[in-house]
């Protein structure tokens, strides 16, 4: 008769402590926010209302046509960060990655910099340099001889977002930067010099060669493009105010969800129908994710060394 394994247990002690946190700040408010927005607010107290919530959200010509503005920014905002902030990110992991660039280290840290400041500093920031009464845009764009190109662009509902949204991309790039870089160094030296043997060198080899072995890698980043694009606030709430001016054109779903669930202004606040939003927003991202891991993760090659 074979002997049963021991279970062990010191795996169990040393998950617990980080298990109960992740349950405390992540899966305890999570159903949380699910269970509010099944009741609404009445004179006696909470009322179980169902999915009734969510039919106003969705049906309602005052919260839909907010919720479709705000998603639609999101998916713009989100949009210019897979299109801009993601290849500039794979273009200087590769630039950084050659062995022939002088001072590697140091454009690596001048780059990923902003990464680490915080929304506010960033957002207060770039405000002061866009102004057009007091910002240095003006002076140097006029330096080079292109004033007339400048305008107010936090200030117009069609240019608002995209510059948001690229001093999002400014700040971030950083990050696929670095993970494209770290997957780059994972190559072994032997499949360079193979293709090298080959005649493949340059652009041709990271083209061939390289991009190939790190689709997986860029696969993630996208994933969490799309999770942190969806879960945008600070940026737009330091620049923009809760209002998301001008004329809600940089709203977004995190702005949205602030102003519903806590009131602004004349706005009174609703915890029901923020938690709605809330769980909107997670059903949003769930089947993001969803999508890349059944959807396109599968069919990613993964290569083995």
């Amino acid at each position: 008769m074979a002997r049963r394994k021991p279970f062990r247990w010191h795996i169990a002690v040393f998950l617990a402590p980080a298990v109960l946190v992740y349950t405390a700040i992540m899966i305890v408010p999570l159903f949380g926010t699910l269970n509010l927005s099944l009741f609404n607010a009445a004179e006696q107290g909470r009322v179980f209302v169902g999915l009734r919530n969510f039919a106003t959200l969705f049906g309602d010509p005052r919260w839909s046509a907010s919720f479709w503005n705000a998603l639609g920014n999101n998916a713009w905002f989100f949009l210019v960060h897979m299109l801009v902030q993601n290849p500039v990110g794979v273009a200087l992991a590769a630039l950084l990655s050659s062995p022939r660039l002088r001072g590697a280290a140091f454009y690596r840290t001048a780059i990923f910099i902003p990464t680490i400041l915080s929304f506010v500093i960033v957002g207060f920031v770039w405000k002061l340099i866009l102004s057009p009464i007091w910002g240095i845009a003006p002076g140097m764009l006029d330096a080079v001889g292109l004033k007339s190109l400048f305008a107010p662009w936090l200030g117009r509902e069609g240019t608002a977002l995209t510059t948001l949204a690229l001093i999002s991309v400014w700040q971030f790039v950083g990050i696929p930067m670095m993970l494209i870089y770290a997957a780059l160094l994972t190559i072994p030296d032997e499949v360079i010099e193979a293709a090298e043997m080959d005649g493949v060198t340059g652009w041709s080899q990271f083209w061939k060669i390289k991009l190939p072995l790190i689709l997986p890698s860029i696969g993630i980043i996208s994933v969490l493009t799309f999770v942190g694009n969806f879960n945008a606030f600070d940026l737009i709430y330091v620049t923009q105010g809760a209002l998301a001016g001008p004329n809600f054109s940089t709203d977004i779903l995190g702005t949205f969800l602030y102003r519903t669930f806590f009131g602004f202004q004349l706005q009174i606040g609703d915890p029901h129908m923020g938690a709605t939003i809330a769980t909107a927003m997670f059903a949003i991202i769930l089947l993001g994710v969803c999508f890349y891991l059944f959807a396109i993760q599968r069919r990613l090659r993964r290569y083995q060394f």
